[in-house]
């Protein structure tokens, strides 16, 4: 008999935190302490996977909506990984500045928001309340709205709310 499990080749969030870091730490204004709450909710596989919500994803919760392809067969290298992410990253820092104040939110504001974003995409993020509130000026209020995104595919996941609340917090840092 066939064994039908396919082999989950994992990748170290660490390490590809260590070379974005030392690679691309001018690319990009998030700092560690978004990019571990991201790359630790988001885990790392080297393989092609579909996610929960049925979508190829590779490394640290890097898909197509990028614009750069995902070869199915292709074990990705950290640095591919790294390079996919940052990528990924620059994407929704984008949308943070655009549609969020981002240039005006503290540094904590701006990782936590930009981490809900690389999650959810900018689509839901523009129009969002969340977004609404930061582009009135910072304020403590707004961190609460992380709380109300912990649904995917009408249910609410205990990962999702694990991953608000540190947004959550880090939104706080001033």
């Amino acid at each position: 008999m066939k064994n039908s499990l396919k082999k989950v080749i994992v990748c170290a969030v660490a390490a590809i935190i260590g070379i974005v870091i030392a690679n691309h730490s001018d690319d990009i204004r998030t700092r560690e302490r978004g990019l571990e709450i991201i790359g630790n909710a988001e885990g790392c596989r080297r393989d092609p996977y579909q996610c929960p919500s049925d979508v190829l994803t590779v490394g640290i919760g890097s898909t197509e909506a990028g614009g750069e392809k995902i070869q199915h067969n292709h074990t990705y290298s950290d640095s591919e990984i790294a390079q996919r992410w940052v990528n990924d990253l620059i994407t929704a820092e984008n949308c943070v500045n655009r549609y969020g104040n981002g240039a005006k939110m503290p540094q904590g504001a701006f990782e936590a928001m930009t981490s809900l974003t690389f999650n959810v995409g900018c689509g839901a993020m523009r129009q969002s309340t969340l977004f609404r509130m930061a582009n009135q000026g910072y304020s403590p209020a707004m961190c609460d709205q992380f709380l109300r995104w912990v649904y995917a595919g009408g249910k609410k996941l205990k990962g999702l709310e694990i991953r608000r609340r540190k947004e959550r917090e880090l939104c706080l840092t001033v």
